[in-house]
């Protein structure tokens, strides 16, 4: 169940854009919580697909560069992170902030990707 409670109203200064209500235009603004059940990434209509699609592509651009060859046996979950490594340092993509990396946000990061592929 969400707690209300933890939730920062926001208002709207013209001069100054939003900003947390109750004043205070110095330091940085309160972090938003974000209640379970909640969904602050978009779900993809198709992002199994468009997965196995990231997937595919990124073991065919990864061995064609010559840095990786996957073998049969590599789960699903090792070859996205290792191709999320790889578009991140190649300049690809950009990267996700470090605490939020998680396996859920590689898959929909990598399924972003192969839509625009």
């Amino acid at each position: 169940m969400c707690d209300a409670s933890l939730r920062v109203p926001i208002t709207y200064d013209p001069a100054y854009g939003p900003r947390p209500a109750g004043g205070g235009r110095r330091g940085p603004a309160p972090k938003q919580v974000t209640c379970s059940g909640e969904s602050t990434v978009t779900k993809l209509k198709n992002e199994k697909e468009l997965v196995r699609k990231a997937i595919d592509l990124g073991v065919e651009y990864g061995e064609k560069r010559g840095a990786v060859e996957f073998e049969p046996t590599d789960s699903a979950t090792d070859k996205l992170e290792y191709i999320y490594r790889l578009l991140i340092h190649d300049g690809l993509i950009t990267p996700i902030p470090e605490d939020q990396v998680s396996q859920k946000a590689i898959r929909h990061k990598l399924a972003i990707w192969a839509s625009k592929q």
